[in-house]
C-alpha cells in the first residue's frame, strides 16, 4: 500500500474505490476475507469517511457484503452466482451483437477488426494476462458501444464490475488467452458478413466461458477444504 499515491482532482473516496476494487479483483483480498474499515484507513493514513464511502460503492457493485458485526466481506463467487450472471450477460450481449451487426459502421466494425489483430499480436509476444484481459474487455465493449443503444449499456454497466471480476478468473489456465481470441474471431467473422450466425457464436463463446469458470470455481473449493 506505499506505494499507491493520491491525486487530489479525483474525489478521495473514488481513489480508494478503483484501488480496493483491484485489490479485490486481483487476488489480494480473498473472497470470504473480512475488511475493516478502520484498519484500512490506518493502513492507508486517512480519515475512516473515504474508506467508508468506497466501501459503500463496492457493497452496491457486488464486491463487498456487509457485515453489521465486523464491517464487510469480500464477495465470495460461487457456481450458482456465475450462472446467474451468465444468464444476464448472454441475454444482453447476445442483444448487442445483433444491433452492432444491423447499426455498425463499416469503420466501427474495422476498429474491432484491428482490436482483434493487435489481441493476436500481444498473445505472440507474451503479453501480461492484466493487458490481454484489458483487451478482451474492449472487444465486449466496442460491440456495446456499436449497439447504439444507450439503455442497453446502462443495463450490461450494472453488472460489469461482476463480470470482470469472473473475467479474470476466467483468464487463468495455461493456453487460455488464445482460446478467448479464437472465439472472439469467431464472432467476428459473422459479424463482418452482418450474418445473425454471430449471435450463435457469441453465446457459444459465453457457455465456454461460463463452463470453464465454474471449473475454476470448483478446484479452487476444492483447495480450500
Amino acid at each position: 500500500m506505499n506505494n499507491f499515491d493520491l491525486h487530489k482532482p479525483l474525489p478521495y473516496y473514488l481513489q480508494f474505490y478503483e484501488k480496493i476494487k483491484q485489490m479485490i479483483v486481483n487476488g489480494e483480498y480473498e473472497p470470504g476475507q473480512r475488511i475493516n474499515e478502520t484498519q484500512l484507513a490506518k493502513a492507508f493514513g486517512v480519515s475512516r469517511s473515504p474508506i467508508r464511502e468506497a466501501m459503500r460503492l463496492l457493497e452496491k457493485d457486488g464486491l463487498l457484503v456487509a457485515d453489521q458485526k465486523t464491517g464487510f466481506i469480500v464477495y465470495s463467487l460461487s457456481t450458482e452466482d456465475v450462472e446467474e450472471i451468465y444468464q444476464v450477460r448472454t441475454a444482453l450481449e447476445s442483444l448487442a451483437v445483433e444491433l452492432c451487426i444491423i447499426r455498425a459502421s463499416d469503420e466501427e466494425l474495422l476498429f474491432i477488426e484491428q482490436l482483434l489483430e493487435r489481441t493476436a499480436e500481444e498473445i505472440k509476444q507474451g503479453a501480461e494476462d492484466s493487458r490481454l484481459i484489458e483487451l478482451n474487455e474492449r472487444f465486449h465493449q466496442l460491440i456495446l458501444q456499436y449497439s447504439h443503444n444507450k439503455h442497453l449499456k446502462k443495463q450490461l454497466d450494472s453488472v460489469n464490475v461482476l463480470i470482470y471480476f469472473c473475467r479474470v478468473l476466467n483468464f487463468k489456465g495455461k493456453g487460455r488467452a488464445a482460446e478467448i481470441l479464437d472465439e472472439h474471431q469467431q464472432v467476428f467473422t459473422f459479424m463482418k458478413k452482418r450474418s445473425l450466425k454471430a449471435v450463435e457464436h457469441m453465446q457459444k463463446h459465453l457457455h465456454h466461458d461460463l463452463v470453464h469458470l465454474q471449473k475454476r470455481l470448483t478446484i479452487r473449493s476444492a483447495s480450500l477444504k
